[in-house]
């Protein structure tokens, strides 16, 4: 018996998981100390039915309720009372309390003593009457187990007893397989059936027990399970040690093989072999199963059928032309019972029933086939091609290992390998299938193929490898293989190859990385993929050439509508990111993480993550985010991409910044800085940089976030092939400015102009026209600047950009003394930043929608005065410690003016200095809402 509690261990008093209900549901049918009852408790094998009975017991005990258990036993279901022995051995002494004839008859009926055989109806009553001497009006619980394993005679008396324990403070419970017959005695007894366990406590029992499992292992064993708890306990072994080269089958442990396949082998013959082409064909289409079964010399099939139905192994379905096995578990005990020799006879049959579908044809004979033969390897790397293009990475890249395996030793075994490896390291997410892949390349032939180098160079980046050794390796292999046989632009080796160095050179954000990319797309005939045309001027210098992409992207845009090839999908969205387009590709994004959920390319699934948390943050979707981006870092922990993993960290620590939680999102972003360090990726500092300069902004340390976004470009540039300089310009400009940097932040305005960013996308025209607004001198200029800024189309779907070009622009509306007019802005400003969570930036909103007169203080009754707006905020920004100076900077007034108002502030306090500022303004009245 297994049990499968929370803590894992047998015997524990831990609760059962995903079992609250039933247990709740079977005590009270056995209404346990409140009178009695009787249930049968039916289910699968496997289901649980002994755990639940333990549990049954163990709570039973500790309730202070006797508890008297058997279970039956095969080589003694002939062995007549032996059930009722092993129930009342404990307690033989009892017997003396029954009347003679009652004890002597039992005393028979055990074997205690000779003489004739008792009368059933008298071994009964003699059993009940002493059960419940033994109870002794205390409740007492009987368990049985395995029901249909005790010997009839026993389970006649048991049967007995149990219809007539209600009211006598008896509880009796047995438990039997489902589809059974019921054993003659317990027909009348009221049932319960267990079902399989439900989808989230399964996935809770296999996390406890399995944790190390990969998220594809896992995702399959729970498909084949079926909720089935000794199933997915037992089942985990098969898939060891890499879940990527699992069978189709699952193979079974000995004993899910006794429990599944005892009704298997009594069948006839014609039946098995049915049963086993059923098994291995998978999808159950009887017109395929007929014409298999002529080929293994079944007759027409189908009749065959009959025995396997009455046994209830399979049902028929869909208008009878699908089978269907009742329980995932029992194909693969068929397979698990076949001959090898059986199994390669009904592959070869299938594959002639299959000859109209090329795919699964191959992997018949592969499957069929035992020694090396070129022409089924070669018909299996073209099935693999095949399943790659439907999007199954993972398919493909086992069919590739089939493939390679049945290869003649030479060039043609190692480049197969090495394809599967590359799919392992580029798409599947087993990358340690990965690396054994490539060793076992380079022993079939020394010469590295243009996937192994790919494979190579993403397992670089995700081990301890960096961006340039990686760009040497892919350039070196690309170099070399174009030499050989030229820049083809159908050459998919070499277009993946071409993929993967776009990623190296933007990890790496330099010039000089880009420019071989640029030359061998420059070069492929008879023309570049569209999408390799399209990264390189948007993935890798958008501020010089992404906007002259659009129209390219507008076609890729367009292809995507039903388009299923996960791989083709976020390299289109790869090519939107800088072009603030990704929203256009949401769906799609959508498409392809559903699927990785559901054990879909695992580098696919962590590229829409990506993908939707840019887009989310951007757009202020930003719970959403910060939830997709906890996956995107579990994603990257199962699938070993650690380089992937920053990306999501960036998302964390920018989400904290904006909403005030500066110093865990600046130790967040020093942890994305340091792995770029030692990978040779400052793509990756420039996202942390940018995260560090919003928390920085949001407190209010201009030095701090002006050193940041300086650290991605510095002011008066945007720095050559550094992307991101994008996103940070217009914090660079902000800081500047209320560092009192004004130089600075005009020539980096210059730059964004001289970049044309207004062309790139509506987000970048809007702040650029806000930050050439926050650095005008004259209050009319900044005014129509701000907006213009505002006035931008599409500029509202940027919510928190936008929320912050509306602040600065009530803050510059106010201080041009428009003070009714620009409560309008920072009214709308403060919603927005409220929606978000971004408290900094509401705090400013309140502070500055205090200075218009909305929300002032009520007089001091002690005071018998007001502070004015200005000289509330002037006191507030003291009371925090900030000098003149700074509260100068801030207000965009001189130190003088602040000095000014202090000394007419203390007075109307009743105050003489600085330090006692904060206690007196706690003292004040609480202002009424900010409307």
């Amino acid at each position: 018996m297994e049990d499968w509690r929370a803590s894992g261990a047998l015997g524990t008093a831990e609760p059962l998981i995903g079992r609250d209900d039933d247990l709740r549901l079977v005590r009270n049918r056995l209404r346990i100390g409140a009178g009695g009852g009787a249930l049968l408790l039916a289910g699968e094998a496997g289901v649980g039915k002994s755990a639940v009975l333990d549990t049954l017991a163990s709570s039973a005990r500790a309730n202070g309720v006797r508890v008297l258990r058997a279970a039956g036993v095969e080589f003694e279901a002939d062995c007549g009372y032996s059930g009722l022995n092993q129930i009342l051995f404990p307690f033989l002494g009892a017997l003396d309390h029954l009347d003679t004839t009652l004890r002597d008859a039992l005393r028979v009926a055990l074997g205690f003593d000779g003489g004739r055989a008792p009368e059933q109806l008298l071994v009964s009553n003699a059993v009940l009457r002493l059960l419940q001497t033994v109870a002794g009006g205390k409740p007492l619980l009987v368990v049985v187990d395995d029901l249909p394993w005790v010997d009839h005679a026993s389970t006649a008396v048991l049967g007995f007893v149990a219809r007539r324990v209600a009211g006598l403070g008896v509880s009796f419970v047995a438990a039997a397989r489902t589809g059974e017959p019921r054993p003659k005695g317990a027909d009348a007894l009221p049932g319960y059936d267990l079902p399989p366990l439900d989808d989230e406590s399964a996935a809770r029992l296999l996390g406890n027990r399995f944790p190390g499992l990969a998220r594809g292992a896992r995702r399959r064993l729970l498909a084949e399970a079926g909720g089935n708890p000794l199933a997915l306990l037992e089942l985990p072994a098969a898939l060891r040690p890499a879940a990527a080269d699992s069978p189709a089958v699952l193979p079974l442990s000995s004993r899910l093989e006794t429990l599944f396949g005892s009704r298997v082998t009594g069948l006839p013959a014609a039946a098995r072999r049915l049963l086993l082409l059923a098994a291995l064909e998978g999808t159950g289409d009887l017109g395929v199963l007929q014409a298999a079964a002529r080929r293994v010399g079944s007759g027409s099939g189908l009749e065959d059928l009959a025995p396997v139905e009455r046994e209830r192994l399979v049902e028929i379905e869909e208008g009878g032309q699908r089978l269907r096995f009742r329980h995932p578990l029992i194909r693969s005990a068929v397979v698990a019972q076949a001959l090898s020799s059986e199994r390669r006879a009904a592959h070869t049959a299938l594959a002639h029933a299959l000859a109209d579908r090329p795919e699964r044809r191959a992997w018949h004979l592969g499957e069929a086939t035992v020694e090396p033969d070129e022409e089924v390897a070669a018909l299996l790397e073209h099935a693999a091609g095949l399943t790659l293009r439907r999007g199954d990475a993972a398919g493909a890249m086992r069919t590739l290992i089939r493939s390679a395996s049945l290869s003649p030793a030479g060039p043609n075994r190692s480049r197969r390998l090495a394809e599967a490896a590359y799919l392992g390291a580029e798409s599947t997410g087993a990358l340690s299938s990965a690396r054994k892949l490539l060793d076992d390349a380079r022993r079939a032939a020394p010469e590295a193929s243009l996937h192994s180098a790919t494979a190579s160079a993403m397992l670089m980046l995700n081990g301890d490898g960096d961006v340039a050794a990686a760009h040497r390796l892919l350039t070196g292999a690309i170099e070399s293989a174009a030499g050989a046989h030229g820049y083809r632009a159908d050459d998919k080796a070499l277009v993946d190859a071409l993929h993967v160095l776009a990623v190296v050179c933007f990890f790496g954000a330099r010039h000089d990385l880009w420019q071989f990319y640029y030359r061998a797309v420059g070069r492929l005939t008879p023309q570049p993929p569209a999408v390799l045309a399209v990264l390189g001027l948007t993935f890798s210098d958008p501020a010089r050439t992404g906007a002259a992409a659009h129209g390219q992207l507008d076609a890729l845009m367009a292809s995507l509508s039903g388009e299923p090839d996960p791989v083709r999908i976020t390299r289109v969205g790869t090519g939107a990111l800088y072009l603030d387009r990704l929203g256009e590709v949401r769906d799609a994004a959508w498409q392809v993480v559903r699927a990785g959920r559901d054990g879909g390319p695992a580098r696919r699934y962590i590229s829409s993550l990506i993908h939707l948390c840019l887009d989310d943050y951007l757009t202020g979707r930003w719970d959403e985010a910060v939830e997709l981006a906890d996956e995107g870092l579990g994603a990257c922990e199962d699938h070993e991409y650690s380089a992937f993993a920053w990306y999501f960290l960036y998302i964390r620590a920018i989400v904290l910044g904006a909403r005030g939680h500066a110093e865990e999102s600046l130790a967040t972003a020093g942890r994305i800085i340091g792995w770029a360090a030692s990978h040779g990726a400052p793509c990756a500092a420039h996202y942390a940089h940018h995260a560090a300069a919003v928390a920085a902004l949001g407190r209010g340390d201009y030095a701090l976030a002006h050193e940041h976004a300086g650290a991605v470009s510095p002011a008066g540039t945007l720095a050559s092939h550094a992307p991101h300089a994008l996103w940070v310009a217009a914090h660079l400009v902000e800081a500047a400015v209320r560092g009192n940097r004004r130089e600075e932040a005009a020539a980096h305005v210059r730059a964004m102009r001289e970049a044309g960013l207004a062309a790139v996308s509506s987000r970048y025209a809007m702040l650029t026209e806000a930050s050439a607004a926050l650095c005008a001198e004259d209050d009319e200029e900044a005014l129509r600047l701000f907006a213009l800024a505002l006035g931008t189309p599409g500029g509202q779907r940027w919510r928190f950009d936008h929320a912050r070009v509306q602040l600065a622009y009530g803050e510059r509306l106010r201080r041009a003394r428009a003070t009714a007019a620009s409560r309008a802005p920072l009214r709308a400003a403060l919603a927005a930043f409220e929606e978000l969570g971004a408290r900094p930036w509401a705090e400013r909103a309140v502070k500055e929608l205090r200075a218009t007169g909305w929300g002032r203080r009520r007089p001091d009754a002690a005071h018998g005065s007001v502070l004015s707006a200005q000289e509330r905020e002037i006191a507030d920004l003291a009371a925090t410690g900030l000098t003149n100076k700074q509260i100068a900077e801030r207000l965009f007034v001189s130190h003088r003016t602040v000095g000014a108002h202090l000394y007419q502030i203390y007075p109307k306090l009743g105050i003489t200095s600085r330090a006692m500022l904060r206690d007196a303004l706690n003292a004040l009245p609480e202002d009424p809402a900010v409307p």
